[in-house]
C-alpha cells in the first residue's frame, strides 16, 4: 500500500563509485532482488555484482547478511505506518468516496506501486517460513483491519458489520494484489478490480 525507493538504474561500476554507496543503494538493491526473486535472491554477491562491486563494500554498511534483512524490513515498515498514519484522514466528508479513495489508493500501481505489491508478496512468502516476520506481519494485518473497519464505521452503526465488511474488503485487496502484481499478461486491470470492489462491496452499504 506504500512506495518504497525504486532501486538506482544505473549501478556505480567503478571503485570510486563503491566509496560512495552507502546503506541505502544496498537496500535499494535488496529490494530489487526481493522483487524480482523473493527473498531467497537477496543475496550479498549477488547485490555486489547489482550495485558493480566487491563484496567487501557491503560490510563497510551491514554486520551480515541478517542485519541487511532487518534494516530493509524496518524501511519497509517505516513507510507502512507512515501510508496508514496519511489515509487514516477522510479523504471526503463522504464515507463512501473516502473508502473509493482508499480502494484506489490501495490498488495503484505501475512503477514504484507495482513492486510493492511483489514486494509484499515476497515478505508474506518469507513469512511462511520466519516466524518474526509473521508476527511483524500479523500486527500490519490488524492495524490495516482496524483502519478499513474505521471507514467502513462511518457508513453502517454495527461495529460487527463494519468489521465484517473491512475483512471482506481487505480479502479483494489481497487478491487484487495476486492478480496485478503477474508479469505482463491477460489479468484484470486496476479499473476493473475498482470498479467492481466499489459496485459490490462499498456503494451498497449507503443504501
Amino acid at each position: 500500500m506504500v512506495s518504497a525507493p525504486v532501486p538506482p538504474q544505473a549501478p556505480p561500476t567503478t571503485a570510486a563509485a563503491a566509496v560512495r554507496l552507502n546503506r541505502d543503494d544496498w537496500l535499494d538493491a535488496a529490494f530489487a532482488a526481493a522483487v524480482e526473486h523473493g527473498f531467497d535472491g537477496v543475496r550479498v554477491l549477488v547485490l555486489a555484482d547489482t550495485l558493480g562491486v566487491t563484496r567487501g563494500s557491503f560490510y563497510w554498511h551491514f554486520k551480515d547478511h541478517a542485519e541487511l534483512i532487518a534494516a530493509l524490513l524496518a524501511r519497509w515498515l517505516a513507510a507502512e505506518a507512515a501510508s496508514k498514519q496519511r489515509l487514516q484522514q477522510p479523504g471526503s466528508d463522504d464515507p463512501v468516496k473516502d473508502l473509493e479513495q482508499l480502494l484506489d489508493a490501495a490498488l495503484a500501481h505501475g512503477g514504484a506501486d507495482l513492486s510493492n505489491m511483489r514486494f509484499e508478496l515476497a515478505l508474506r512468502g518469507l513469512g511462511r517460513r520466519d516466524a518474526a516476520v509473521a508476527a511483524m506481519l500479523l500486527e500490519v494485518d490488524q492495524a490495516r483491519m482496524a483502519l478499513f473497519a474505521g471507514k467502513f464505521a462511518r457508513i453502517t452503526p454495527d461495529t460487527k458489520t463494519a468489521i465484517d465488511l473491512a475483512a471482506l474488503f481487505y480479502l479483494a485487496i489481497v487478491g487484487s494484489f495476486q492478480a496485478l502484481s503477474r508479469p505482463q499478461a491477460a489479468h484484470p486491470t486496476k479499473q476493473y478490480l475498482t470498479e467492481i470492489i466499489g459496485r459490490y462491496l462499498i456503494q451498497p452499504q449507503a443504501r
